[in-house]
């Protein structure tokens, strides 16, 4: 191992992860902003918001083999340094088209940084801190989502200069510069023992695969869902098996695949992953669904309906740092138990929607909003905990960036499914009915999740006879 990561050097690399996960959702609050000042239609709105998520979904594991390949503190301070600019471009932008070309270029920056930051957890962290130093990670992640509708509603409401939506991309620049210098100091530079070229026939279908399955997501809604949207999506398991066969092939002749087959088969990374999908999808819809129902059900404004979920931020902090303590006790119960305390959660804003929480005080529903939080954090936490653990060191940032492409992915997925039933069940039923059908499915879901774990956990407990 090169020198161990430093407490400051963790902080370090934590706010870069920060600022391209938080841009994932700071944008949202200043889109009718936007529109009004750039003459933006619901088109291009749409483009801003999916332009950045496809980029950044659709290189995070080429990001992670780059890392792997030329130094993973080379790639980061390279990633954050082009993030800083194309935030620059985003607030210089005069019009829609230029908007979206920047915020793509923004996405496509930002895909270079997590998979470093978590290869070098992984790599440069002794073992024996590495939960401790993933729990942060995991806070720092699962915040930037609240943070990020939270900061862009208070950083639009200042309007501070006359800079207005603008400034949502102007605070990156300092932060960015800040923590690319940083990096350069107290960052330690690791990469794989053994580096390999790039694999392109892999990287090609990956990104064909990723850019069938999040167009379409992306677009298909609005749209209509024509016949190109239905192909794509079809194609979606084809390239999938393309990919793992391409993969194997180029492992049994002794390269380096973009997706080592020895990775994806690790049992602990297959089932990971596979809870996490869902488990996220219904997180992010959620998500979606809950600041709309806090303004046009509740009636709060954007600010206020931040505050709202500072509670659940807080208790999402406090069960990320809580994750190693538990895992040391529980090992891997922690993540069947943290979706029943999810579940719990959801429970009682599904109790209080009768009760007349969307016509009375929003205090009545923060004890379900603080359950939600701190269940999501126990079991994002655990998770990737186990999926990076069983990763080789050599594979450390395509590790990451498998990781993070597959929690990008299920968010993007969720936000289009849970959409398009919230959309629907709200013109006719309001929106205690929609948002109670959102909750319901995500209550299903966080069961299911709970009982896959815990029957897996109690599988590979279980003695051999």
């Amino acid at each position: 191992m090169s020198r161990p990561l430093s407490t400051l050097g963790l902080g370090v690399v934590l706010l870069g992860t920060l600022l391209p996960m938080m841009d994932s959702f700071i944008v949202n609050v200043a889109l009718p902003t936007i529109a009004g000042e750039l003459g933006a239609g619901t088109a291009d709105l749409e483009l801003v918001v999916a332009g950045y998520g496809i980029a950044f979904t659709l290189l995070l594991v080429l990001s992670g083999r780059l890392g792997d390949a030329f130094g993973r503190r080379r790639v980061l301070v390279l990633g954050l340094l082009g993030f800083v600019l194309a935030s620059l471009l985003c607030a210089l932008a005069t019009s829609p088209g230029w908007l979206i070309a920047a915020r793509v270029l923004q996405g496509a920056t930002a895909a270079l940084i997590p998979p470093q930051v978590l290869g070098t957890i992984q790599a440069a962290v002794p073992p024996d801190r590495r939960a401790r130093a993933m729990s942060r990670y995991a806070a720092v992640s699962g915040l930037a989502a609240i943070l990020g509708l939270l900061l862009g509603g208070v950083l639009v409401h200042a309007d501070l200069w006359g800079t207005s939506w603008r400034l949502i991309f102007l605070v990156n620049l300092p932060l960015g510069l800040a923590a690319a210098a940083l990096t350069v100091f107290v960052v330690p530079d690791t990469r794989s023992e053994h580096p390999a070229g790039v694999d392109l026939r892999g990287t090609a279908l990956l990104g064909a695969m990723v850019l069938a399955l999040l167009v379409p997501v992306n677009r298909g809604q609005v749209l209509g869902w024509p016949l190109w949207t239905v192909v794509l999506l079809a194609c979606v398991p084809v390239l999938a098996i393309l990919l793992w066969r391409t993969e194997k092939r180029v492992a049994s002749a002794g390269s380096v695949p973009l997706l080592p087959p020895s990775v994806l088969t690790e049992p602990k990374v297959r089932g990971g992953l596979l809870l996490l999908a869902p488990f996220l999808a219904a997180w992010a819809g959620f998500l979606f669904a809950l600041p709309l129902t806090l303004q046009h059900g509740f009636g709060l404004d954007p600010l206020l309906a931040g505050l709202a979920v500072v509670p659940m931020s807080l208790a999402f902090l406090l069960g990320s740092f809580a994750v190693p303590a538990l895992r040391t006790r529980l090992g891997d119960r922690v993540t069947p138990y943290g979706a029943l305390v999810q579940g719990a959660g959801v429970a009682w804003l599904l109790a209080a929607l009768p009760l007349g929480w969307l016509g009375g005080s929003v205090w009545s529903a923060l004890p379900g909003l603080v359950l939600i939080g701190l269940g999501q954090a126990l079991v994002v936490g655990a998770a990737n905990i186990s999926v990076l653990g069983a990763v080789p060191t050599a594979y450390a940032g395509v590790g990451g960036g498998l990781l993070v492409t597959v929690q990008q992915g299920s968010m993007a997925i969720g936000v289009a499914v849970f959409g398009t039933v919230f959309a629907a069940m709200l013109t006719g039923y309001g929106h205690a009915t929609a948002f109670g059908v959102v909750l319901a499915v995500q209550l299903v879901t966080g069961i299911a999740v709970a009982y896959t774990a815990r029957t897996k956990e109690s599988r590979v407990a279980a003695p051999v006879s």
